[in-house]
């Protein structure tokens, strides 16, 4: 997970829910990158639902050379009954940087420990399938300067190939920044020299994440 791993599509919420005994469970999941982000929608989540008996929560998020942060919390129930069960289908997922909170409307039937434990695993799971999901990959950066007459051209090869136009710039000349894998610079710079006769270098210029659609 350290140079790659799989996120839910971003700028939306994505809701499910369900019924279990008269109790209404009503799931709502979120991109989230750190830990503001986070508390953030967490508190958001309930001041939207206030009269709930509880706003349960899991949220689960890349850090960049090092492990992933876990967080949950039951809120009322049960210790362990919530949180940890809403964790762990987050965690099995595949993805990362991603929130949960489940909000319960008690319906009178008490469910029992073991009973919570599957109505908020549940829940979390009937929310999953409905996420898409992005690839987050850091990239090896490198610039690239063509003459205008034949930026258009180029970019154009460049795409044809499969290479990630991060941005492009327009000076005396237009430079592009270009996202390739850290083992494929070689191959970028041999392409290049394919496409310009030699007349062109790649530049180092850093790292960057790239996020592309995934059907994974």
């Amino acid at each position: 997970m350290n140079d790659s791993y799989l996120l839910p599509e971003a700028h939306r919420d994505y809701v499910d829910e369900w019924e279990l005994k008269r109790s209404r469970f009503l799931t709502t999941a979120r991109r989230v990158m750190n830990e503001n982000e986070a508390r953030e929608f967490i508190d958001e989540i309930k001041a939207t639902y206030p009269d709930a008996n509880h706003n349960c929560s899991a949220y689960y998020y890349h850090v960049e050379g090092s492990n992933p942060v876990e967080r949950s919390s039951d809120d009322g129930e049960p210790s362990g009954t919530a949180g940890r069960p809403m964790l762990e289908q987050l965690k099995g997922s595949g993805m990362c940087d991603i929130a949960v909170v489940v909000t319960r409307y008690f319906g009178g039937v008490k469910l029992g420990a073991g009973g919570l434990v599957h109505a908020y695993s549940e829940s979390v799971g009937r929310v999953l399938p409905q996420i898409p999901r992005v690839r987050r990959s850091l990239r090896a950066l490198y610039t690239v300067e063509f003459e205008h007459a034949d930026a258009g051209q180029k970019e154009a090869e460049l795409r044809a190939r499969g290479i990630h136009i991060l941005d492009v710039s327009y000076g005396a000349r237009a430079t592009y920044t270009l996202a390739v894998a850290p083992d494929e610079a070689a191959e970028l710079a041999d392409t290049l020299a394919t496409l310009t006769q030699g007349q062109v270098v790649p530049v180092e210029a850093g790292t960057a994440w790239v996020e592309h659609r995934s059907n994974h």
